[in-house]
């Protein structure tokens, strides 16, 4: 691509009012962006509103030639940083056979990942630990059988994905993982996810639609869901409340033909009533990653992911034993753990704090502890 056609892909993508519809629009009347560009006011306003049609017409006003500039500037710094656009030949072909994709996305990182094919997982940002384990060992597994694994980099279930590709690609899989965010790309949201960006720009991909230095906006990232839903062959839900943006992704994955898959949970749990409303709408009920691999019709066989099941240590005590065995797998309450094991509430803290430093058991909200091994 020379320098006037960049400029021109950029400027499509700078200038106010044009969104990925209007973009497909006019690149669909005229060709590639420089040809927008060069049409005459009438023509434009065959397809757009007069009022966009004089900006397109007219010269670049000095706040897209300045969004142009930083944005050069930025792809210039670095040879991992690059804008991906619809006319380039490793734009993903699964997104391109969407219904609005993006004309042009930033890409930080190795845009090699985009040739495997990709699984999104997702779910809530307030999970729970068992569901941020989940979420790092399916991924980690997939990833490994060759699936790419892609989400929002979000707290949560998000993060615990991308941590568990990111293990596998250092682990020498062929597969990694994409992220794809919210905001500008030069920007972290939340910050305290800038170590997670930083490992998926050196082993994995970064990708926004969004101008450089855009901040969290809320309506971007339904937006963005639809970029994470198209660039898969499916999408897992891990843990999701009823009111949750992974049942977004979720929708339009199956309105873009995409499987959807879920990861069932307790009764009691609200963090699992997304996923069991997903399955009973027709979601893929997944137990295990070789599910996921049957299910998108994947010759690979997963590598197993870890199931500590009912197992406990050989040293732990015979009291640890016992208040582990009562809490079953499903959360429950403080008062009706201390029925289960006619024991006083007071007198069970001891052995809940213990087995909540090892690692087998979870405090919730509401005073509720949930088993995790």
């Amino acid at each position: 691509m020379d320098a006037a056609e960049h400029n021109a892909w950029l400027r499509l993508l700078l200038t106010p009012g044009i969104g990925p519809r209007t973009a497909h629009e006019l690149l669909a009347a005229f060709g590639l962006p420089h040809e927008v560009f060069s049409a005459s006011r009438a023509a434009l306003s065959r397809h757009v509103a007069p009022e966009l049609a004089d900006r397109l017409y007219a010269p670049p006003g000095a706040a897209v030639e300045a969004a142009i500039a930083g944005a050069e500037r930025w792809l210039d710094a670095s040879a991992d940083r690059s804008l991906l656009t619809l006319a380039d030949p490793d734009y993903p072909r699964a997104l391109l056979e969407t219904a609005d994709p993006p004309a042009a996305l930033f890409a930080w990182g190795r845009r090699d990942v985009l040739a495997a094919p990709a699984l999104a997982i997702v779910g809530s940002r307030s999970c729970t630990q068992q569901g941020r384990e989940t979420a790092h060992a399916f991924a980690r597994s997939l990833a490994h059988s060759g699936l790419n694994i892609v989400s929002g980099l979000a707290v949560g279930i998000d993060a615990a994905a991308h941590r568990g590709a990111l293990e596998a690609a250092t682990e020498s899989a062929a597969a990694s993982t994409i992220a794809v965010i919210g905001t500008g790309i030069d920007v972290v949201y939340p910050a305290s996810q800038r170590g997670l960006a930083e490992a998926i720009r050196a082993r994995g991909l970064l990708l926004s639609e969004f101008a450089l230095g855009t901040p969290a906006l809320a309506h971007n990232f339904p937006r963005r869901n639809r970029i994470i839903a198209g660039l898969a062959r499916g999408v897992l839900v891990v843990e999701a409340a009823l009111r949750s943006g992974s049942l977004i992704t979720a929708r339009l994955a199956a309105e873009m033909g995409r499987e959807v898959l879920a990861i069932p949970g307790s009764i009691h749990s609200p963090t699992a009533r997304g996923c069991h409303r997903l399955i009973r709408d027709g979601a893929k009920l997944v137990e295990s990653a070789q599910d996921v691999l049957d299910e998108l019709h994947l010759p690979a066989r997963a590598v197993p992911v870890a199931d500590e099941g009912t197992r406990m240590p050989e040293q732990m005590s015979a009291e640890l034993r016992a208040v582990l065995a009562a809490l079953g797998h499903d959360p429950v309450d403080l008062d009706t753990l201390a029925q289960r094991c006619a024991r006083a509430a007071g007198s069970l803290s001891a052995a809940l704090l213990e087995l909540e430093l090892a690692q087998y058991v979870e405090r919730l909200p509401g005073n509720r502890y949930q088993r995790l091994r």
